[in-house]
């Protein structure tokens, strides 16, 4: 059964493209809204339909909820789908779509609330009987309440915004002496950066793992995961590599954390495609941190070790289909590892590289996945995420994997603009990346000049 019959992708870029392919497959009718600056996207030739919303600032287009709205009426769609980023978490765009019957491709709007809300989260996840980071137990009004938290908790510890994400708002206090004026800094860039001032205090886990469960929740109260996703290796708080499964994940400590995200998946209604984050420390102790409410950039590690297409699941789930899996159903099979291609210059401080993309060519063979939008000739703007593309490899074992990428980003050709192509060649023939021996800390640590 058809769940739609026409989605509008209310996004750009790879995701937008990968949207377009799943509802291709469904036999759904796709439309594709698109700013000036991407008029000449090549994403844009595989939908049934575009629309212009206007020009290149994110705030005049992919952020304008008026107009993805008018365009999702005008083109009389019954379902819309946001991808990440944008308007993917944002209770009111979700609100607004049932409101005017059109079906938002995501959770429920109290989902969204409820789970977006950092100190929210953690009061369900503790009365779900999920481990949680010590810390306050809801927002921390004043410096004086938060330093006196802060002793209570122990030294060091982290002050993150509730409404935080990509690791703005959030400062380290490592001792007593520091505390007010990192208390101060993270609640300003919280309030520069959403609107919102508000923080909540954690113990700081020294060294840790990042490692995120994908859940799947049905309209019946149906819910399963698909296993954990190691996404340790980060910059500044930013995902660069992504694998699945965990090295540092066995069966028994899967099946924990599993069964911890379903837990909160059902203690809070949730419906649709959704991501819960631990962090793992070194004895093995994992701690929930938050819920993402969307689709993951990551998401095709999943996707590549357990064969299930997550954004066509999130359509059905969306159409009112129950699951069509169940736990006992999902195998990991095999490594998969994710490496995120940006048009960035590792030299300079990753530097944003906006420009013409004179030469492309993609990598293949046995094991390679490439999700990219891009082209020869094609302009990166500089207006958006830099995010070029997602080289994907999945092989039996994360050896081979490790193998296939290196050869994989070998053959990677992106000419006219700046890549961190050479940075991720540099990260796989490490000594410790290829032991697993990763933390969040692991770029800082070992190379310094990132």
């Amino acid at each position: 059964m058809k769940p739609f019959s026409r989605i509008l992708v209310a996004n750009r870029g790879e995701i937008a493209q990968r949207v377009i392919r799943a509802c291709r497959e469904l036999g759904i009718e796709s439309v594709a809204v698109y700013s000036e600056a991407d008029r000449h996207a090549s994403y844009l030739d595989l939908a049934d339909h575009k629309v212009c919303i206007g020009p290149a600032p994110s705030l005049n287009s992919y952020l304008d909820i008026s107009k993805i709205i008018a365009a999702a009426e005008i083109t009389d769609v019954e379902a819309i789908h946001p991808g990440y980023g944008f308007l993917s978490e944002n209770p009111q765009f979700a609100e607004i779509c049932q409101s005017c019957r059109i079906q938002f491709i995501g959770p429920t709007v109290d989902n969204i609330r409820q789970l977006g809300d950092k100190a929210m989260a953690r009061e369900l996840a503790m009365a779900s009987e999920v481990p949680v980071v010590p810390g306050s137990p809801e927002i921390v009004e004043d410096e004086e309440e938060g330093l006196r938290i802060s002793k209570e908790i122990g030294f060091p510890v982290l002050i993150k915004a509730v409404a935080g994400g990509g690791g703005r708002g959030m400062r380290i206090a490592r001792e007593e002496s520091t505390f007010v004026a990192a208390y101060q800094a993270a609640r300003t860039e919280a309030a520069n950066a959403f609107k919102n001032s508000d923080v909540y205090i954690e113990k700081l886990i020294e060294k840790p793992r990042h490692v995120e469960i994908q859940i799947l929740a049905d309209s019946y109260g149906s819910v399963i995961h698909l296993g954990e996703r190691d996404c340790s290796l980060q910059r500044r708080h930013q995902k660069l590599v992504e694998e699945s499964p965990s090295p540092a994940v066995d069966d028994d400590l899967r099946a924990r954390m599993g069964a911890s995200a379903v837990n909160l998946a059902k203690a809070s209604g949730y419906r649709g495609a959704g991501t819960v984050e631990f962090l793992l420390d070194r004895e093995g102790n994992y701690y929930f941190i938050e819920m993402n409410t969307r689709i993951q950039v990551e998401h095709p590690v999943t996707e590549m070790v357990t064969g299930i297409d997550l954004v066509q699941e999130q359509i059905r789930i969306a159409s009112g289909v129950p699951l069509r899996y169940r736990q006992e159903d999902i195998k990991i099979n095999g490594h998969a590892m994710e490496c995120r291609i940006n048009a960035e210059d590792p030299s300079r401080d990753f530097a944003p590289s906006p420009g013409k993309i004179v030469d492309f060519r993609a990598p293949g063979g046995m094991g390679v996945r490439l999700d990219s939008h891009v082209y020869s000739g094609y302009t990166v703007p500089s207006n958006y995420d830099s995010l070029l593309g997602k080289l994907i490899v999945h092989r039996d074992t994360r050896e081979e994997a490790i193998l296939t990428m290196r050869r994989a980003l070998d053959e990677f050709t992106i000419d006219g603009v700046h890549t961190t192509i050479p940075f991720y060649s540099e990260v796989l023939q490490h000594f410790h990346f290829v032991k697993g021996n990763l933390d969040t800390g692991f770029i800082e640590e070992y190379l310094i000049d990132a």
